[in-house]
């Protein structure tokens, strides 16, 4: 057995990465390794051939059509005292219950009122319908995949001809257009741009009406919460919770989807994860009575067959060989200088995205957000493909294109010193330096993650983020993990500390 080191806090809270609540129901729970996909050439999707591609009467099943292991359905009736911050919503979908079942056990008749200190009991899960089988993409269609590496977004957009075309928003004081836009939430959560521009259509018609419905110009995706207004929020906000089904699907931690009426809905074990992915974002909208057609061949399905032809016809699976290893990759620091390990694994790019990316936070004494005179340095030799917004993306491949193969992410690089694009890197030299730019941040910090083929890839199972013989483990809950070298295991802590400390 390794020392395992107990983390004592006698530092400032140091940094991490922030993610917004999505208004997610679903956790996160440790599984197995997150799969990813094999180059697909897919050049003729670029073409106006490929909109007009034949699309079957009846599709064929793609497969594979094993059912995954769903969780362990709970029969027996508990008992939950009501804490801080509770909502029977809440509570219904933490344990998989319907409200209505909720309020009708503990006669409850305003399901607005309950109190700190209640105790409720909790019936087994009840569904209000199961979910069909059928499904809408493959795994290449939501995943930032090969698939799409060379697809043209604004020309897409141009030529549909709709609102979508002329729309222009400021993010950061800088002027986007919507084609770079969806270009930049892609890039950003790994999510395919065919799949957000399919799903602006199906809400809003931005993409092919020049005059869509008023109400959706200043929240096209029709999520009306007033933080999350303009095109970009909105659209990440889509991302990550179609990232949230994709991932969570694979680790089998999905069994009920909650509709907006608060039904329940119990899924089908044999749809695959980019399909989970799509619904994940349709039950944010849908009730009971409209489920059915939402999901099916004439809903969303209808849409995107509209604009990219039908979507298996060049999926390929399984997208992840089984005896695939990650790179040789090492700390992304300087030789001889300590670091703080301050995240374990969490997600990749908001809360949705895999667990991918772990957190190190520069020497010094300052805390919170400021610029570091420390160096973030190349875990590998490749070359940089894109320098923006605090994020540099390195292509381990040599291809040039970060959604073939294995590419890292490293985050909050600040503009000062960043590397430029299509820099050639060798494992040691220098990326720029750590601080709070780009994404969501407490405190100054790197922030590092793998995609293989554009895909997440966990930090926290079978394919663990190994940096300098470190090899990463998780807890089952978000931040919390370890890092394990000949028998010494270091566990994440945001603080400074001699027991998180760790150096080339």
């Amino acid at each position: 057995m390794g020392l395992i080191i107990t983390m004592i806090i006698i530092s400032t809270i140091l940094s991490g990465c922030i993610k917004p609540d999505t208004g997610t129901v679903f956790f996160k729970v440790s599984g197995p390794a997150i799969a990813d996909e094999a180059a697909i050439q897919l050049e003729d999707e670029e073409s106006d051939s490929a909109q007009a591609l034949a699309i079957p009467s009846t599709p064929p099943t793609p497969t594979p059509n094993t059912p995954i292991l769903l969780p362990t359905q709970r029969f027996e009736t508990l008992t939950y005292t009501v804490v801080s911050g509770d909502t029977l919503r809440k509570i219904a979908q933490k344990y998989q219950v319907s409200i209505s079942e909720l309020a009708k056990v503990n006669d409850i008749s305003n399901p607005n009122l309950i109190e700190v200190g209640q105790e409720l009991l909790i019936p087994p899960p009840t569904y209000d319908k199961v979910s069909p089988a059928f499904k809408i993409i493959p795994d290449s269609e939501l995943v930032n995949s090969p698939s799409n590496a060379g697809f043209a977004v604004a020309e897409f957009i141009n030529n549909s001809g709709g609102y979508l075309k002329n729309f222009s928003e400021d993010i950061d004081g800088i002027p986007y257009s919507g084609a770079a836009i969806i270009e930049r939430v892609a890039v950003e959560y790994s999510v395919n741009p065919r799949l957000l521009l399919a799903l602006l259509e199906y809400q809003s018609q931005w993409v092919t009406q020049a005059a869509p419905d008023k109400e959706t110009l200043s929240y096209p995706l029709r999520n009306f919460d007033t933080w999350r207004e303009g095109l970009y929020k909105q659209l990440g906000w889509a991302a990550d919770l179609l990232n949230e089904g994709y991932y969570l699907w694979k680790i089998n931690a999905i069994s009920v989807w909650f509709l907006s009426d608060n039904s329940v809905v119990q899924v089908n074990p044999t749809i695959n994860p980019g399909t989970a992915g799509v619904l994940n974002f349709l039950r944010y909208f849908q009730t009971t009575n409209d489920w059915d057609f939402a999901v099916s061949e004439q809903g969303f399905y209808a849409t995107y067959t509209d604009f990219f032809g039908y979507p298996f016809s060049s999926s390929v699976e399984p997208m992840i060989a089984e005896d695939i290893e990650q790179p040789l990759m090492q700390l992304p620091f300087e030789k001889g200088v300590s670091w703080s390990f301050t995240g374990g694994p969490h997600g990749g790019w908001d809360s949705g995205s895999g667990w991918a990316a772990l957190d190190f936070a520069p020497p010094g004494d300052d805390f919170g957000c400021y610029t570091s005179d420390a160096w973030v340095t190349a875990s590998a030799p490749g070359l940089i493909v894109y320098s923006d917004h605090g994020a540099v993306i390195q292509d381990l491949d040599g291809d040039g294109i970060w959604q073939t193969g294995w590419s890292i992410l490293y985050m909050h690089i600040d503009g000062l010193d960043r590397v430029e694009v299509d820099t050639v890197l060798k494992a040691g030299d220098r990326i720029g330096h750590p601080s709070c730019e780009g994404g969501f941040s407490s405190g100054t910090h790197l922030h590092i993650a793998r995609r293989y083929n554009g895909e997440w890839v966990s930090a926290d199972d079978n394919l663990p983020m190994i940096l300098d013989g470190w090899v990463s483990s998780g807890t089952g809950v978000e931040y919390d993990g370890y890092l394990t070298k000949d028998g010494i295991v270091l566990e994440a802590w945001d603080g400074r500390s001699p027991l998180n400390a760790i150096k080339r």
